[in-house]
């Protein structure tokens, strides 16, 4: 069994995104919350750098992922929020090429006024579907 990532014909075709997925019945669903590029100790890394945030930030879901036995690839939709004024074109290169794939996973992103942590340039949260 396998999540079907569905593009369909009329809308925008992307390698970034899909626009409807369907998570047949039998599989586990994973949430993760919304992370920042913060440091186990809770410092934050890459102040005032919003690739350097991107990167962390991805590499704190794919630790949240991991520690349930699931991977990006296992990803149904992600949520990005990004601080208003951010480069956004700066924050997609850095990770982009690791969301990318012949069946991307959903995205909403949005600009928001503020994040939760003090500093946070961008934060990622993650739905993700597993057979076990």
């Amino acid at each position: 069994m396998t999540i079907e990532r569905i593009r369909p014909e009329g809308l925008v075709h992307s390698p970034a995104f899909s626009h409807v997925a369907i998570v047949p019945p039998g599989a586990t669903t994973i949430y993760v919350g919304g992370q920042n590029s913060v440091a186990a100790d809770g410092s934050l890394v890459g102040e005032g750098d919003v690739a350097a945030q991107s990167i962390r930030t991805l590499q704190n879901v794919k630790t949240a992922l991991a520690a349930v036995d699931a991977t990006i690839d296992d990803v149904v939709q992600w949520t990005v929020l990004f601080v208003d004024g951010v480069d956004l074109a700066a924050a997609y290169q850095a990770i982009g090429s690791q969301l990318a794939s012949d069946e991307p996973a959903l995205v909403t992103a949005a600009r928001v006024a503020g994040l939760g942590v003090p500093g946070a340039l961008v934060e990622i949260s993650a739905i993700a579907a597993v057979f076990r």
